[in-house]
């Protein structure tokens, strides 16, 4: 057990020195000036614009910034974004908690639905809403996310108006920053805000969660299917049923939680399938989020930004 710790912590050095080369060296292979970019179209002199590659630390040699930023990380600073001159760590702690708040409103919404439909395909085995279930799942899991996103933002926003089209919460909604806010804006609205504030953010919330939701759905589907079907066959099973035990008994009493925990594995496993959708997900609804501030970050050429942002999506 201590081996294989240790050779999963020796892993840990050579892992984390090639992410961060790796990144390093994309970002600044991508064409462009991040000062002038900054300048826009107001342009800027020859003398300011040496005075702020000098203050940003770009007229280095790329070893030195590279070796700079190594030794940021290794002491918990990771710059400073190069855009709004703010520490990267204190604009990601918000947008980090947008994300977080989309991922788990997405996961809530993929195991509440996901379950019970993979449960009753499974129970009603080969017939038309078994076909239709594994059929519907096989095309959410392949389906790709911004067509998906554009499809429900086209339907159900611009035809039906049922939902916004963008954002996070409307700006008509005020927040007092004095108040004990947790950064969940669910939360927050339900707590602080007056009335139809929460239901404005609820609305706000739908369709981004269902976009993100829609793969981990189809995965949960077809495991609780496929799991439930070979728990079904078992023998105990069959002599739950020879008791006499009522059949809704027999599969939620002894089949669904036998059939639970390779379910309960896939759920954690689609982590990592949330946080790769957000980044095209958030950039479709505008949604504040860390794949918005990490795709606004690579278009304006904010090094430590999206350097930071890599770090931490890697983990």
């Amino acid at each position: 057990m201590l081996q294989f710790i240790l050779r999963r912590l020796g892993l840990v050095i050579p892992t984390f020195i090639g992410i961060t080369l790796l990144t390093f060296a994309f970002v600044h292979m991508i064409p462009g000036d991040p000062v002038m970019i900054m300048a826009g179209e107001r342009g800027i002199s020859p003398e300011r614009h040496a005075q702020l590659l000098a203050e940003m630390g770009l007229d280095k040699p790329l070893w030195q910034q590279y070796a700079h930023y190594i030794w940021g990380v290794l002491h918990g600073d990771l710059g400073i974004s190069l855009k709004s001159r703010i520490p990267v760590w204190q604009e990601f702690v918000p947008r980090f908690k947008a994300t977080l708040e989309l991922g788990v409103c997405a996961m809530i919404f993929a195991v509440a639905v996901g379950i019970p439909v993979g449960v009753l395909a499974a129970v009603k085995r080969g017939s038309i809403f078994d076909h239709t279930a594994v059929g519907l799942a096989l095309t959410g899991y392949s389906m790709p996310i911004f067509w998906w996103g554009m499809m429900l933002i086209m339907l159900v926003s611009v035809q039906l108006n049922l939902t916004p089209v963008s954002g996070r919460i409307s700006d008509t909604v005020f927040l007092d920053d004095t108040l004990p806010l947790t950064g969940f804006m669910l939360i927050d609205t339900a707590i602080w805000g007056e009335q139809g504030d929460f239901i404005d953010a609820l609305m706000h919330m739908i369709l981004p969660a269902i976009v993100l939701g829609t793969i981990p759905l189809a995965v949960i589907v077809r495991m609780t299917r496929s799991s439930m079907l070979e728990v079904l066959g078992e023998d105990y099973i069959r002599t739950a049923r020879a008791k006499g035990l009522t059949r809704m008994r027999v599969i939620v009493i002894h089949a669904l939680r036998n059939a639970m925990l390779p379910v309960v594995t896939v759920i954690g496993l689609q982590v990592g399938t949330l946080l790769a959708g957000a980044i095209l997900t958030e950039t479709i609804f505008s949604w504040p989020g860390l794949g918005r501030w990490l795709i606004d970050a690579l278009q304006r050429r904010d090094y430590p930004v999206v350097q930071g942002g890599c770090c931490w999506w890697r983990r």
